[in-house]
């Protein structure tokens, strides 16, 4: 058999594969098994792309192979659940910079007069290089390196304008001027902006939107990907960065709605800015009501629905296994228990989903917002655990307020709401809640596992 046959129908099987495993992950009951199936249809493509493409010695392949699990091993065991949204953010600068090199060596040993090949060369540095500096910035708002409000400057948009004709000017001397500057040169200053634009992407946007930014940027690295497959023709490649690129960007949007926000809003409206200038309208509100952790026993011990709503809080305080327990010792005392979930709680797509599943909490008493919101009224309690703006009650009620329209969990009409936080300090957002001061809002102040871990000791006794 011609292997160009055998290497096309392995591609096929791959993409197969790879599709089957996406579709796997839209449910929570089989999203393990899809990982593994789109891994080993990775591995596939991998495997047989070495077998037929021996371009290179296999020595530096196999020291890039150890070297690169040995960065993956530590990156998935090692890592905090807290900092998963900043792995992940690194993650797409990885794929993006992966994308970059690929089209850059093209470009070197590759003939300038073919503009198709140019084009994608063109579009895979380009995006490449984006992603790469824009995702460095994304990790540094999510570990607070960086701070998360948003950068802006006067004559901004002037400055941006400027750069995007300068990357047009290049694509035109790369697609159909060659020879007005030299081959390196303009590859150089290629790279060189699209460094530049992916600072400048991401800077503006403030931390709170930075789980809209990191799906977005997972769209960019499959669509770097998918460019670079048509640099060098490899179907598979094309394949798995189009899926990816498709997957991020209904992603992206799906957390745009979310919010109740256009993607060009999350990008260009400074979201950290206008809250600064809103959060001074709600801190005096009143006074809040605190609580001790032996008397929210005596309400949740008679209670007979609770409503657990985990955010980032939960993840830093690394609460997710106390709050299981608690979960399993309620439901044993007669409770309807379930986790109401937000798409934007914490501070990735899906955050909450992960410490949850790790904490082995079962999918089936998992629910959204417009599961709950129309029966609010008939749960006995409410635990908010490190969450702040997917329950601020502004966002329904107060059109002043740069979170208004944004669809949240209504907790606040419930009977009783428990606000399990360190402090009084606002969330990501920078954006002061009224639902702390509400009548039928108690505040547990202190680190939340400790608190759920007390609660834990009362039920037992």
């Amino acid at each position: 058999m011609d292997i160009s046959i055998l290497v096309n129908l392995t591609y096929i099987g791959a993409s197969i594969l790879f599709i089957v495993g996406l579709k796997m992950l839209g449910s929570p009951d089989t999203a393990r098994q899809g990982n593994l199936l789109s891994a080993s249809g990775m591995l596939l493509a991998v495997v047989i792309t070495l077998l037929d493409q021996n371009i290179i010695d296999f020595r530096f392949i196999a020291g890039a192979l150890i070297a690169g699990s040995i960065v993956g091993y530590f990156a998935a065991t090692k890592v905090q659940m807290t900092s998963m949204p900043e792995m992940v953010a690194i993650f797409n600068g990885f794929g993006g910079i992966a994308s970059l090199l690929v089209g850059s060596a093209e470009y070197v040993v590759s003939s300038l007069d073919n503009p198709a090949l140019m084009g994608a060369i063109y579009f895979t540095v380009l995006i490449g290089g984006l992603t790469f500096t824009g995702s460095i910035i994304a990790y540094g708002k999510l570990s607070e390196v960086i701070s998360g409000k948003p950068f802006i400057y006067k004559g901004q948009q002037f400055v941006n304008g400027l750069l995007l004709l300068a990357i047009l000017l290049v694509g035109i001397n790369m697609l159909f001027l060659q020879g007005m500057i030299s081959p390196n040169e303009t590859l150089l200053l290629l790279i060189s902006l699209a460094f530049v634009l992916g600072v400048l992407f991401v800077i503006p946007i403030g931390g709170a939107d930075m789980p809209v930014v990191i799906a977005l940027l997972n769209s960019f690295s499959g669509l770097a990907a998918c460019a670079a497959g048509f640099v060098i023709t490899n179907n598979v490649l094309i394949v798995a960065g189009s899926l990816v690129g498709a997957s991020g960007l209904i992603l992206t949007n799906i957390m745009c709605k979310a919010m109740n926000r256009s993607l060009a809003n999350v990008l260009f409206s400074g979201f950290g800015a206008v809250s600064d200038q809103s959060s001074g309208e709600t801190e005096e509100q009143g006074e809040v009501s605190p609580i001790n952790a032996q008397d929210a026993y005596l309400i949740l011990e008679a209670a007979s629905s609770v409503l657990i709503i985990p955010g980032y809080g939960m993840a830093v305080a690394q609460a997710q296994h106390a709050v299981r327990e608690l979960g399993e010792l309620l439901e044993s005392n007669g409770a309807e228990v379930k986790y109401a979930i937000h798409p934007v709680a914490g501070r990735m797509p899906g955050h909450m989903n992960v410490l949850l599943a790790e904490a082995n909490v079962s999918y089936d008493v998992l629910v959204e917002p417009e599961d709950v919101n129309p029966i609010m009224e008939t749960v006995d309690v409410c635990m908010v655990i490190g969450a702040n703006d997917v329950v601020n009650p502004d966002a329904k009620d107060n059109e002043g307020s740069p979170i208004y329209g944004m669809p949240i969990i209504e907790v606040d009409n419930s009977k009783t709401v428990f606000v399990l936080k360190r402090s009084m300090a606002s969330g990501f957002a920078g954006i002061q809640n009224p639902l702390f001061f509400k009548s039928n809002t108690r505040m547990l102040f202190g680190d939340a596992k400790e608190t759920v871990s007390t609660l834990v000791s009362e039920f037992k006794g």
